[in-house]
This record gives C-alpha cells, structure tokens and sequence, in this order.
C-alpha cells in the first residue's frame, strides 16, 4: 500500500463497489434491506467465483488465485523466476 491518500489503494474497491451498484443493484428492485443483503452476497460471490476476467487468462479471480497456488514455489504463471 502506499503513503497516505493515494488514490492505488482504494482503486479495487472502488472497481468492485461501481460494479455492484451498476451492474447489479440498479438493475434489479430492492423492495426490503434483507433482499438487498442477500443480492450483494449473490453478487460477491459472482464476482470472486464465476467471473471471468481477461487479466487472469479468462479465469475466475478463485480459479486464478488457485492455479498461482499450484505453482512451483518462486515461479509465476509466465514461467519467470
């Protein structure tokens, strides 16, 4: 993380947040708190586990995550030490 105020730290969050309210909420009622609750848990959920992103070779940022873990150690995806 970097010094104070820096706008890099907040930049997934605020991805993630500009999603959930454009992409999901908006789209759909919320005629109760606890239909809301439920809709960001489904999407959380979406988002983490069947989303598929290009950055991460068209795999879910869970899947993504999983395959580094299956790495030898000191070596990332792109075979670099």
């Amino acid at each position: 993380m970097g010094d104070v105020g820096a706008c890099w730290d907040n930049a997934v969050v605020e991805k993630f947040f500009g999603s959930l309210k454009h992409d999901w909420l908006l789209k759909v009622a919320q005629p109760t708190r606890e239909h809301m609750k439920n809709d960001v848990a489904e999407y959380m959920k979406y988002y983490n586990q069947e989303r598929l992103h290009s950055a991460n070779n068209d795999q879910s940022p869970v899947e993504y995550e999983n395959s580094l873990k299956k790495c030898p150690a000191g070596v990332d995806q792109n075979n670099r030490v």
